[in-house]
């Protein structure tokens, strides 16, 4: 917990010193109170004193309870704004960290555990920012402050505080022993809740497809127990605390008075009346002092918990990038849209072997390469190196006569138009979509909105935006609902279009397409992309059959590289592959 709190602002560092001055204030006022009760009791009890001096004494308690209220309220308030700002930020951290992950960095979390990170974590932290902190900082001043105050105003009565307070401190110890490795896994399991749920929505059809309901809500109600069981286990030992506190407070409050008869008792008059004072100025510090520990016990009802969920999101922001900056931000002007990968081999985290070997391939600007090959021959993988998903094992992927390590993260992706296997849309509209990143920020809404159309165009999706209400401000829904996967396959190769970049990569970005529309797209990208290089993974011979050259891959290793034509005649490997899918004539021609 207190690792993650260089996180703070300076700003927000001020605001803590102001909480801590107006907490010192308010327990200088608690403080203060007995003394006047002290001086009421005395006036009480003394022969011939005049009304008006307990009136005075009174109004002198009434203001100094006003004032502590006072203080109370303004602590409140710049708590409730650190915890609120700091909370944001760190919601903030967590959502660029996990932005800035690799595949690598993402293998050791899931992703209903970032959420739960950035969700139920920070909020654990804020609640313990808004209530805990002020308790912990004001029950050790407050107690300190309060035994300074009686101490040397009875043995007896110091011995018997001494000795509950003592009692309170072990039961509390034992308290947080049982109950800290259960809020550890209380964070865990809400971690499976979340997983559980979220592949249920995600995998909605496939449930129903399968008649899985019931085995969902079993895998539901499973998780859900082992949360709920550990959340119980956790309330029955925390509820035991206030119990316990209340129990020895009003022992000690016990002992104090039956003390304090006991030496009234056997002192003569004018000892009684001082005996008496000081019985309750001890009684009303004493009450301080356990009720400074009764604050404590409610601070480690909360710093269990927050201590746990900002562990966690310091594993989160802790975490060391394996894709990092270079120093380039442009590449050799005379090798614009060039890739070259000169001996490159690729071993996925943790695996037993390596999913490319030695794999060497060369295209230049304008050209257009392929690549084939079985499943799991790693063609994805391959094309993934180039925009830095994931770094090299060995060898070098140069982009523009430039190692891409060597680039600046966002300049290297700039560079690049990249369509995914599966196509993703955002919540918003068809211009959004298309229209998306960092560069759509700093372009004219009518340029913008111009080259939008201009790339649904070349991606063959005009026709059925155009039939979609709004045209280009047609509202698509979260993850592309609304539409086809067709369509939204046409949308996602229109927004790598649309930021006419140096070098075009289709990750199997035609599987959704008909031949006709495929045939569609590839003849307007020569036409209107002219110029650049494109790098298509297909596994339709007929998507890639065109390409300048295919590069053909078998479990990891360039097994063939040429033309179509050329592949037909040396690659073994091809020719399988060409069997399978064209007739004798189309193999002929």
């Amino acid at each position: 917990m207190i690792r993650i709190c260089r996180y703070l602002s300076k700003g927000e560092v001020g605001q803590l010193f102001v909480v801590i001055a107006f907490i010192v204030g308010q327990v200088w006022l608690d403080l203060k109170l007995p003394d006047y009760m002290s001086d009421i009791t005395e006036l009480v009890e003394t022969p011939g004193s005049q009304m008006s001096e307990v009136w005075k004494a009174g109004g002198k308690m009434l203001m100094v309870s006003f004032l502590s209220l006072v203080c109370a309220i303004i602590t409140s308030y710049f708590a409730t704004r650190v915890a609120s700002s700091f909370s944001q930020t760190l919601r903030s951290l967590e959502f660029a960290k996990v932005e800035s992950f690799s595949r690598e960095e993402l293998s050791h979390f899931s992703t209903a555990s970032l959420i739960t990170r950035s969700t139920n974590d920070v909020t654990q932290v804020q609640m313990f920012i808004t209530m805990g902190l002020m308790m912990l900082i004001k029950a050790p001043i407050m107690a300190v402050w309060a035994v300074c105050k009686i101490a040397g105003k009875g043995f007896e009565w110091t011995v018997t505080t001494g000795i509950a307070v003592a009692i309170l401190l072990v039961s509390v110890f034992l308290l947080m022993l049982f109950v800290m490795p259960k809020f550890k896994r209380m964070q865990r399991l809400t971690d499976n809740i979340n997983q559980v749920a979220r592949e249920n929505l995600t995998g909605l059809k496939v449930v129903r497809a399968y008649n899985a309901e019931h085995y969902q809500e079993d895998k539901f109600t499973k998780a859900n127990s082992e949360l709920t069981n550990t959340q119980l286990s956790t309330t029955r030992a925390m509820s035991l605390m206030m119990p316990l506190m209340n129990t020895i407070m009003n022992g000690l409050m016990l002992a104090v008075y039956w003390i304090g008869a006991y030496l009234i008792n056997a002192a003569n008059l004018m000892d009684k009346i001082t005996l008496f004072g000081n019985m309750v100025v001890f009684s009303s510090y004493a009450v301080q002092v356990i009720m400074s520990f009764l604050l404590m016990s409610m601070v480690f009802v909360l710093w269990p918990r927050a201590d746990v969920s900002a562990q966690r999101i310091m594993e989160v922001l802790d975490t060391k990038l394996t894709i990092v900056d270079g120093s380039e931000s442009s590449g050799k002007p005379d090798q614009d849209g060039s890739v070259v990968f000169r001996d490159v081999s690729f071993t996925y985290h943790g695996a037993s072997a390596p999913i490319l070997e030695h794999v060497d391939f060369e295209v230049k600007k304008g050209q257009t390469i392929a690549f084939i090959g079985s499943t799991g021959s790693g063609k994805s993988t391959l094309i993934n190196l180039v925009p830095r998903f994931a770094d090299v094992s060995s060898g070098q992927v140069m982009v523009d006569g430039v190692d891409v390590r060597d680039y600046k993260v966002k300049d290297l992706r700039d560079k690049i138009g990249y369509v995914p296997q599966q196509s993703l849309m955002f919540r918003g509209t068809v211009e959004s979509n298309v229209a998306y990143g960092d560069k759509a920020k700093n372009v004219d809404e009518q340029e913008k909105l111009d080259g939008v159309k201009e790339a649904v165009q070349v991606a063959q999706a005009q026709e059925f935006v155009a039939d979609m209400p709004g045209t280009y401000r047609a509202a698509i829904a979260q993850g592309g609902s609304n539409v086809s996967g067709g369509q939204k396959q046409r949308l996602s190769i229109a927004r790598a279009l649309w930021r006419k970049p140096e070098i075009l990569i289709f990750d199997d970005s035609f599987s959704a397409l008909d031949f006709k529309t495929d045939r569609a797209v590839r003849d307007a990208l020569k036409t209107q992309m002219k110029g650049t290089t494109t790098m298509i993974v297909a596994q339709r011979i007929g998507t890639i059959m065109d390409a300048d050259e295919i590069v053909v891959l078998d479990q990891g290793k360039v097994v063939g590289k040429g033309t179509h034509k050329q592949l037909l005649k040396s690659c073994e490997v091809y020719q399988q592959i060409a069997r399978s899918q064209l007739t004798e004539k189309e193999l002929a021609a």
